[in-house]
């Protein structure tokens, strides 16, 4: 019904700019193709290293195969310690906040750690990882300092 109340120079552009996104689309295909053919071509013939920058179909095989070096299971293991560390993290860091906002003597003795343990890079703290001696539990103490600003 609404077909009807469109007039037909209406009609001509709306179907010019679906023809115009239709060929945006089919350009942007094509270069990527050109792309990933490209890639996959200068590979083959050495002209990139390949150690370096891989070829799309070496790409596409380890991915099809991943299901066969147990990767789902150590994805999970590391999901869950992820989890465990952000939400103890989370949970921690409520907990401090909530004693620093009931006892004013209690945030003023503990600002200027709080200000440098602040400053500290998290990612300084992967390098405590090695000293804690790569046990299973020990990623999870590490996840605890993500949460804080």
């Amino acid at each position: 019904m609404r077909e009807k109340n469109i007039s037909e120079d209406r009609k001509k552009y709306l179907r010019k700019i679906r023809k115009n996104k239709i060929s945006v689309i089919l350009t942007q295909i094509a270069i990527l193709l050109v792309f990933i053919i490209g890639w996959e071509v200068l590979a083959r013939q050495g002209i990139i290293d390949s150690f370096i920058t891989s070829s799309p179909s070496r790409i596409i095989n380890t991915f099809l195969n991943l299901s066969s070096n147990d990767l789902m299971h150590h994805l999970s293991v590391t999901l869950a310690e992820t989890l465990i560390g952000f939400i103890s993290g989370v949970i921690l860091g409520i907990i401090i906040a909530i004693l620093l906002w009931w006892s004013n003597f209690l945030a003023k003795v503990s600002e200027p750690f709080l200000v440098v343990l602040n400053s500290l890079p998290k990612v300084a703290l992967r390098a405590s990882y090695y000293h804690l001696g790569r046990r299973r539990n020990a990623e999870p103490l590490l996840q605890w300092a993500l949460p804080f600003p």
